[in-house]
């Protein structure tokens, strides 16, 4: 076997001499505070058999793409698709990548130019970060949440004739947390910024029937660019970019995420076509969420840990304990007693800030959730 260079042993050792070493976890049967299924779209057997069954009407028999769509992998089932997302989200156009990661990646990479600014919160998903640094523009973050601070930015990079681009999360990941985003996008629209939104943890959770954040607030086409993604509510794999014809089209042509990988398979996006259907009949999904999330907050008052927790009122409810052994620790208490929950670590959250991530949904019980609340308080 080849030799390993040195430099990336070096790397490694320092992750675990810090115990941030990261490894893939092996399936259980513990109960679910961890995955993003927030409304168990994912375990849904009608999705998964009617997805077959689209199939077999159009009599599509085929595993995979067979190549990118701009040379054979463009099923006629993305232009349903994507008819389907723009309906939904009420929105001109929309162009579907592999995942999230890629959209964001595509995006941030190709749009902004040389010269252009980004301007970005702190706490921006990992992807977003490495599709800005692959970006000719110069980028600068403000405080998380933080309106003035973005203000006092723009005030201090920004000048005449140049574009600037505004980027958030509607719910951010490791947070739970939400932007005042009808006060972002009228900031941006008397300014003539661009303004950028990712849905990804909004999907399936908020908005009438699960059409996200900026869907709730009837907001969605006053942002230039709104990022969905399927494989969290949604159950599937894939996300979109949502905005008007001219974006899609310069996607098309410049976004290398999209025209240098091999398309989605027949059977991917049949399933994002259902979960689509399934979102508009199965209102119930979203309503136990809702109330399991009312049920969660309640707990942690009545327990009287709520200081302990980021304030959201989103499906991810974070309690920060700070270092890694330290929160390692008590997420291996609960598992010991048959509950999932994941540990974050720095540097995936800052030092300091490390936290267990609760990940709540519509198939948890109030009885789940007394009892996960009930361990955490008795080994803090």
């Amino acid at each position: 076997m080849a030799i390993f260079p040195i430099k990336l042993s070096k790397k490694l050792e320092n992750r675990k001499r810090e115990n941030a070493l990261r490894y893939l976890p092996n399936s259980n049967n513990l109960i679910d505070f961890y995955s993003n299924d927030y409304i168990g779209f994912s375990q849904d057997e009608t999705i998964f058999k009617s997805a077959s069954q689209l199939l077999f009407d159009k009599q599509i028999v085929q595993n995979g793409a067979t190549g990118s769509r701009l040379i054979s992998g463009n099923s006629n089932l993305y232009d349903e698709l994507e008819n389907v997302i723009i309906d939904f989200h009420k929105v001109e156009a929309a162009l579907v990548f592999n995942s999230g990661y890629d959209a964001n990646i595509g995006f941030f990479s190709a749009v902004p130019q040389r010269g252009d600014i980004i301007l970005y919160d702190e706490y921006i998903h990992a992807s977003i970060r490495d599709g800005i640094s692959m970006s000719n523009a110069r980028a600068y973050k403000f405080k998380h949440n933080n309106l003035d601070d973005l203000q006092q930015l723009v005030k201090r990079v920004a000048t005449t004739n140049v574009e600037v681009y505004i980027v958030t999360e509607s719910i951010f990941s490791m947070d739970g947390d939400m932007p005042d985003l009808k006060a972002l996008a009228d900031f941006c629209k008397k300014n003539g910024f661009y303004f950028i939104v990712d849905e990804a943890h909004a999907i399936g959770v908020f908005g009438k029937d699960g059409q996200g954040l900026l869907g709730e607030l009837g907001i969605q086409n006053q942002v230039f660019a709104q990022i969905v993604t399927f494989g969290k509510a949604m159950g599937c794999h894939g996300a979109a970019v949502l905005g008007s014809e001219q974006l899609k089209n310069y996607l098309v042509n410049f976004a290398r995420s999209f025209i240098y990988t091999t398309a989605l398979a027949p059977h991917s996006l049949a399933t994002i076509i259902v979960a689509y259907q399934q979102l508009l009949v199965k209102k119930t999904n979203r309503l136990s969420l809702k109330k399991n999330i009312n049920y969660f907050k309640d707990q942690l008052i009545a327990l009287k840990i709520a200081p302990l927790f980021i304030d959201s009122n989103s499906a991810i409810q974070c309690c920060v304990i700070s270092g890694n052994n330290n929160v390692k620790k008590y997420a291996s208490q609960i598992q010991k007693n048959g509950f999932e929950v994941k540990a974050i670590l720095s540097p995936t959250v800052p030092k300091g800030e490390e936290r267990l991530r609760f990940c709540l949904h519509s198939y948890n019980t109030k009885d789940e959730i007394k009892n996960i609340l009930a361990i955490l308080n008795k080994n803090l």
